[in-house]
């Protein structure tokens, strides 16, 4: 259970790191690429939300009969608007005309990277908050279903960890340095699944509006990054392929090993 925990928690991490180490390969990421990875992450990131967080949200709280989605509804628009107001008080980065050059790109970087920083401490959240309730051994949620989570949730943070790094890299800072602040943008998704699954140990009753929480958050993701990012540049169907791919193994994931 310890190893199985451990994985769970790091396996998104190791995501990002590998995703931010993609600068040594590549000076650009490619578009193709990015749509390809952008929509297998969001259909995993959907897929997740309704089998891995949702429906296990309904069945805790399957005792207030009809009125159960109560707590559903509450916990998934606390978790779009977290989200909504993150965006709000750290908005992306726009140059104008009279701003332009390595100083704009650096500014659209640092908010790129922040904005990531930000988006992953939810998705730490949702992990740990799966975790907990898995090993609080009073719902359907198994530990195997955390660890489908963590997979998906570390397939959606490979390409952000290179859009991090190679946007830095292209403002004019060193490989090496833009590696690490990829990587660092990562960081705080251990913490947060640690500190939330910890928390969650002590407030089981809450689990169903933690769990929930946690899926508004990351539809939010999902809407606001990954969508737009699959549908960027000429017209293709590669993004939404790759997003019913990631959405169907996903589903498929969360019943066997649910």
């Amino acid at each position: 259970m310890i190893t199985e925990i451990i994985f769970s928690i790091v396996i998104p991490f190791l995501g990002t790191v590998l995703g931010s180490c993609f600068i040594f390969l590549f000076k650009k990421l490619n578009n193709t690429l990015l749509k390809a990875f952008s929509g297998f992450a969001g259909g995993v990131m959907i897929a997740a939300s309704i089998w891995s967080l949702i429906i296990p949200s309904f069945e805790q709280t399957a005792n207030l009969g009809k009125l159960s989605f109560i707590p559903i509804i509450i916990g998934l628009w606390l978790g779009f608007a977290f989200l909504l107001l993150l965006d709000k008080v750290i908005p992306h980065a726009h140059c104008d005309g009279n701003e332009e050059g390595p100083k704009c790109n650096l500014k659209k970087s640092t908010m790129t990277s922040l904005a990531v920083a930000l988006h992953n401490f939810p998705e730490g959240l949702a992990v740990g908050v799966v975790l907990a309730s898995a090993v609080s051994g009073g719902s359907t949620v198994s530990i195997t279903m955390a660890i489908a989570l963590a997979i998906g949730i570390a397939v959606q943070n490979f390409p952000e960890g290179a859009i991090v790094s190679v946007s830095l890299s292209q403002s004019g800072m060193s490989k090496k340095k833009a590696c690490f602040f990829g990587i660092l943008s990562g960081a705080v998704e251990p913490i947060g699944a640690l500190l939330t699954f910890f928390l969650a140990s002590f407030i089981t009753p809450a689990l169903p509006y933690l769990l929930s929480f946690a899926a508004g958050a990351m539809i939010y993701v999902v809407i606001e990054e990954l969508i737009p990012d699959m549908t960027k540049g000429e017209h293709s169907h590669l993004g939404s392929l790759m997003f019913f791919i990631g959405f169907s193994l996903m589903m498929i994931l969360d019943i066997i090993l649910g």
